[in-house]
């Protein structure tokens, strides 16, 4: 397979993921607010407000992962996959099958940072 294609396929998976979240958040699902709750974040306000800026960050990280993916860009998209995995089990209370279900989300930003190389210095994070 060419390399290309691999990375267009993990760039609109990765795109989609966030995309899909993001548009979750800005409608301030109500089923994340435990979530929230686990952190000790219980004011609905101030969870819908969070949720907002959630929502805003992941679909711009979409965009730019789409057009250019810099890479601490995609690097923060592995974290943040992998902490909202975490906050469903062991942190949040959810069964460890919804951590498990969100290999995905923290692993298609992963694959898609190594695909494009490792960066070998501060600047190339900076780097698409």
């Amino acid at each position: 397979m060419n390399r290309g294609i691999a990375e267009w396929v993990l760039r609109i998976a990765v795109a989609g993921e966030f995309i899909g979240h993001g548009m979750f958040a800005l409608q301030g699902k109500e089923g994340w607010f435990k979530y929230f709750e686990a952190v000790g974040i219980n004011n609905p306000d101030t969870i819908v407000t969070l949720l907002f800026w959630v929502g805003v960050s992941d679909i711009a990280l979409a965009l730019l992962v789409l057009f250019r993916p810099i890479r601490i860009a995609v690097l923060w998209m592995a974290a943040w996959g992998l902490w909202t995995a975490l906050i469903r089990w062991p942190i949040g209370p959810d069964p460890v099958w919804d951590f498990v279900e969100r290999f995905a989300n923290w692993g298609a930003p992963l694959a898609l940072l190594l695909l494009r190389g490792w960066p070998r210095n501060a600047r190339a994070w900076f780097r698409d």
